[in-house]
């Protein structure tokens, strides 16, 4: 029995050098991208549905393109339109948009999370202490002889903690700060491409709404003319009451929508000021005329070849597939709670005291500690099993936003062909209803039909009117919203262009930020598509999330 005791003991050297061995590793699942399936194979449910034999030459967005020429198409989409105003309004939106710089300094606040991650690979306690007292012990009363002492106690000392990352529980909790960044960048883009698309919806929207009130204004000139002649007519008897009662009904109805529209006219450029991050008030970017502006004309073949693949690499599903990569490391720094802490400790230390006789001390020391929690009753499997769950939750979370970003695109681009579709009928209606309303003056004139044609003509036409230009502004908000389905409108942004000068001088004064805000986020090529973690670093390369 004693023989095989020391046996036992002996070989307790053998099975910790297998544990340190086996130990230099990273527990944990690596991250891997969720894989979207069907997404390969799938097209919009509209490819099937526009007419003609394929996209021009000049129109196709995508075919016989080089991919780094469609990404610069999706970047700045609204050139589409050849609008100077519309990219001039979103280039100031991208610079004065609050959402955007709110957005960008997140980016920073992970920076600097991203740096408190690094710190952990070093010694986690470095520690100076020192102490310097004054005694002073006097002694009164009873036998004792009245004696008085006064001396001076000093001590310091220097104490080093260092946790060796044996189970990647430091490389994980950086790996997540990593992906935390890169999710910022992302959310960022992401904000761009909504701030793009509520921008060019406001504009389009200002746009409609003044050429319906300048058809209500034409409109009411017309019908108070048709409003004075029966006036004329009635009052010289050769006409009845109810002619000039019907015009005069038809006349002031026109004139009462126009307020409406000058409401919703004022609201729209309101809300165009507030994304552009100023007061509201009159924009002279949007003063042109309504009978200056020319309506962009673009077919739906232009889009018949977007590819289906693009839809991961909007920002917003890029995000989702950070978010994965973040929770994903956490497995990994809850399962090293398993495993002992192995650390390196170190103390140094001097006292002395001006007592006399006293003597001077100094000591140092110097060695490994060794910390495992061996009954933890399941708390730290069962933790081990929320971060999984967590995961899990997370990519099934991933797959949810890429239906819902098909589902997007799909209803984008079908309503942008039907609302083609029904802008045509509803031009074509508008004449037949401009010819009606001319032969129903002329037959008026002639005496060959009564008023209540003229009225009848005046008023569909006015309603096909309004209609064609609702039909118009429909059809333009569903290209807005194709674009925004595919994650179109974002471009990498400098150090400059996520936070003003101003800003940045600003915090600078308030807080020390070293290079944290001036030096350059570098997006890296070869990470072009997944989210795999880049050197960490304060500065780190961020995987070029593309459009």
């Amino acid at each position: 029995m004693h023989t095989l005791v020391h046996e036992r003991f002996y070989k307790i050297p053998t099975y910790l050098g297998l544990l340190l061995l086996s130990a230099c590793t990273t527990l944990g699942p690596d991250y891997e991208e969720p894989v979207v399936d069907w997404l390969q194979k799938w097209q919009p449910t509209a490819y099937g549905n526009i007419s003609g034999e394929g996209a021009s030459s000049e129109n196709a967005l995508v075919q016989k393109k080089e991919d780094k020429q469609n990404h610069t198409d999706f970047e700045f989409w609204w050139r589409v339109f050849n609008d100077p105003v519309l990219s001039k309004l979103i280039e100031d939106a991208k610079q004065g948009n609050y959402s955007l710089r709110i957005a960008g300094l997140r980016i920073f606040e992970s920076r600097a999370l991203l740096g408190i991650a690094n710190s952990g690979l070093y010694p986690q306690l470095q520690q100076v202490n020192n102490s310097a007292s004054y005694v002073n012990n006097q002694s009164h009363g009873g036998n004792a002889t009245i004696n008085s002492q006064s001396f001076t106690n000093y001590q310091a000392g220097f104490n080093l903690g260092w946790e060796l990352d044996f189970w990647g529980r430091f490389q994980r909790g950086i790996e997540s700060a990593d992906a935390a960044f890169f999710a910022s960048i992302s959310n960022q883009q992401d904000a761009q491409v909504l701030v793009a698309s509520q921008l060019a919806n406001a504009y389009f929207s200002f746009r409609t709404t003044q050429a319906r009130l300048k058809i209500a204004h034409q409109n009411a000139k017309i019908q108070k003319r048709s409003y004075e002649i029966t006036t004329n007519i009635f009052e010289s008897g050769e006409g009845p009451e109810l002619d000039l009662q019907q015009a005069k009904t038809q006349y002031f109805a026109t004139l009462s929508t126009i307020p409406e529209l000058e409401i919703a006219q004022a609201q729209t450029r309101n809300a165009i000021a507030i994304l552009l991050g100023k007061h509201p008030g009159s924009l002279p970017d949007l003063e042109l005329s309504s009978s200056q502006y020319q309506w962009p004309v673009i077919t739906p073949d232009y889009f018949q070849y977007i590819p289906a693949n693009l839809l991961t690499r909007r920002p917003d599903i890029r995000t989702a597939a950070w978010q994965v990569a973040v929770q994903s490391a956490q497995i990994g720094v809850a399962e090293a709670d398993f495993y002992p802490a192995i650390s390196l400790f170190g103390t140094i230390g001097w006292s002395g005291s001006d007592l006399i006789g006293a003597s001077n001390t100094s000591s140092l020391a110097l060695g490994p500690s060794f910390t495992w929690n061996i009954l933890d009753y399941d708390r730290i499997e069962n933790n081990v099993r929320i971060q999984d769950s967590r995961l899990q939750q997370l990519m099934e979370n991933y797959q949810s936003l890429v239906l819902q970003a098909a589902k997007e695109v799909d209803d984008a681009s079908y309503s942008l062909v039907k609302t083609h579709e029904q802008k045509l009928l509803v031009d074509k209606s508008l004449n037949a209803s401009q010819r009606a309303l001319a032969l129903a003056n002329i037959r008026y004139r002639e005496g060959y039909s009564d008023f209540q044609r003229v009225l009848n003509a005046q008023r569909a036409m006015f309603a096909q009117a309004d209609r064609q230009l609702l039909t118009q502004g429909r059809y333009i908000t569903n290209i807005i919203n194709l674009y925004k389905s595919m994650g179109g409108g974002w471009s990498e942004m400098s150090i400059d262009d996520l936070i003003s000068t101003k800003v940045r001088e600003t915090m600078q004064q308030r807080t020390d930020w070293g290079n944290l805000l001036s030096a350059p986020i570098h997006l890296s090529e070869e990470l072009s598509s997944t989210p795999s973690i880049a050197p960490s670093s304060t500065t780190s390369e961020t995987p070029q999330n593309e459009q």
